[in-house]
């Protein structure tokens, strides 16, 4: 069907949102929002069964709008929250309508003509006001923008020579549906009716309700590493630009609906105290530093839910490393929360289209405007 008013002055220089239904989409309409950008300037795309349909948008809504080949013309930004196989796709169409493209799904995270940008980590990768190489920006994976904004201050400091790393991943990361299956099968485990009439169908392979598992994305059968763990190795190579850094993960699938857990061992290059560590930390960029150890108060993912920030904190010596003379430590170990949905995913997308300059900064609502808890189960 024709998308409405595409030549008038009101979607001119307009922003897409490609997978605009989606867990991803609905947190970039939101942020676009808060951000003060006019809904007349919005363009949210999904597929086919949700044309026609209307999707929140600040204190109104916009309607959603077909993916063809006139989606992009006028737009000026294009964010794809959808499978990789839709940007493989669909990306080349916006750039050739004049687009910049800032992509949230795997089809272009490796590919060394593309960028790989995490705004407080390599921002400098991307020059303001020129447009990318191929008119792509990639968005790495959200385990890997929460790992390398956490450990970030520790690198410009003291260096990272190897990092071991366990992750306990939100059901977000699965995206909507997913949410949904946790709040249907923990209704059924606590004898309450699901709302859903196909809550039999599992996104997951046996059900993410009081339980934790291996993460569902597949495993090599060769080396044991699974898809999630192989891409927070290359992800962070790529954006570090270390091809050689030791990275040993273990992704883990754990009861919570939107925000990730890290627990990392970074070995640095330098030793430090702890002094000097704790002090890079709480001036890290992106970064919120929840450490006290007398009320046993450190990050958890229901306070970095809405967040903007990733917090960190639990902060100390690997125990199993003995201090040099000067009672400096090389292995550090520490939790991390981030929001997968916003920091991890829609948040850092729209913080690489400002930093390029393509999406102006019109000013952001205060954060305890933009927060919001959990569904209730």
């Amino acid at each position: 069907m024709p998308h409405e008013g595409r030549d008038s002055s009101a979607r001119r220089n307009c922003v897409a949102v490609v997978g605009a239904t989606g867990a991803v989409g609905r947190e970039l309409l939101g942020i676009l929002a808060a951000r003060g950008v006019p809904r007349e300037q919005v363009r949210a795309i999904a597929s086919a069964n949700s044309v026609g349909t209307s999707i929140k948008y600040g204190d109104g809504s916009v309607r959603v709008l077909g993916l063809d080949a006139a989606s992009f013309a006028g737009c000026r930004l294009a964010v794809f929250a959808a499978d990789a196989q839709t940007s493989r796709r669909s990306a080349p169409i916006a750039v050739a309508a004049g687009a910049v493209v800032i992509d949230n799904s795997s089809a272009f995270r490796l590919d060394p003509g593309v960028p790989l940008i995490v705004p407080e980590v390599n921002a400098d990768a991307l020059e303001t006001g020129t447009k990318p190489p191929r008119g792509i920006v990639a968005n790495p994976n959200c385990t890997t923008i929460i790992l390398v904004t956490a450990l970030e201050p520790l690198r410009r400091a003291f260096g990272i020579g190897a990092i071991d790393i366990a992750t306990y991943q939100a059901v977000s990361g699965a995206g909507a549906a997913a949410i949904d299956e946790l709040l249907d099968t923990t209704r059924r485990a606590l004898g309450i009716e699901s709302h859903r009439s196909d809550a039999h169908v599992s996104i997951f392979p046996e059900p993410c309700a009081f339980n934790v598992f291996s993460h569902d994305s597949a495993v090599n059968p060769a080396t044991g590493v699974n898809g999630e763990e192989q891409k927070v190795i290359a992800e962070t190579r790529k954006i570090w630009n270390t091809p050689t850094l030791r990275i040993t993960p273990i992704c883990v699938r754990v009861p919570v609906l939107r925000a990730h857990t890290e627990a990392i061992t970074v070995t640095l290059s330098e030793p430090a105290t702890e002094h000097d560590v704790r002090a890079a930390l709480a001036a890290g960029k992106g970064l919120q530093l929840v450490d006290d150890r007398a009320a046993n108060r450190f990050p958890t993912p229901r306070n970095a839910d809405g967040r903007d920030d990733i917090l960190v904190g639990r902060l100390r010596p690997d125990p199993g490393e003995m201090p040099d003379t000067q009672g400096r430590h090389r292995r550090w170990c520490l939790l991390a929360c981030g929001d997968q949905l916003r920091k991890g995913a829609a948040l850092n997308a729209v913080q690489i289209a400002e930093g390029l300059g393509v999406l102006p900064r019109l000013g952001v609502l205060p954060e305890t405007q933009i927060l919001h808890s959990p569904a209730p189960v």
